[in-house]
């Protein structure tokens, strides 16, 4: 690699990294207040089609900022893809839809069955993000 190409990727993740930054923080400000407490978890759009409360927001944000990561590694470091455990032939991006495919059932699956604090979910997800990663 160059220098020219490092620094030109440089700016391309700086530029990723700020974009996402910038719209975090609209998506903070846009956060319903009264007075001096900040309302966290209001809906964000009064009568909309949805409840965007932050939480929902900030879901879809994370999404947005895996997957252009996940965009950048595919363009600067292209892969090959892998068979693994399921007999398949899987990318980053397949093992990343297969992950957050399987994180919704976990986490339905976990409300549905009452078996605890939503955290403890999110730490089961996480485990099996990481098995689907080494092992998919």
């Amino acid at each position: 690699m160059t220098d020219a190409s490092n620094a030109r990727w440089g700016a391309v993740y700086l530029g990723t990294a700020a974009v996402l930054a910038v719209a975090l923080a609209l998506l903070v400000l846009a956060v319903p207040r009264d007075g001096d407490d900040i309302l966290w978890t209001k809906q964000m759009v009064s009568n909309g089609w949805m409840a965007w409360s932050f939480p929902v927001a900030l879901f879809f944000w994370i999404i947005a900022a895996i997957l252009a990561l996940f965009t950048i590694l595919a363009i600067r470091f292209p892969e090959v893809p892998r068979i693994g455990i399921l007999g398949i032939e899987t990318t980053r991006g397949d093992r990343l839809f297969i992950t957050l495919l399987g994180s919704a059932f976990i986490n339905l699956a976990w409300l549905g069955l009452e078996l605890g604090p939503q955290p403890w979910a999110m730490a089961v997800c996480a485990i099996y993000g990481v098995c689907v990663f080494r092992w998919v």
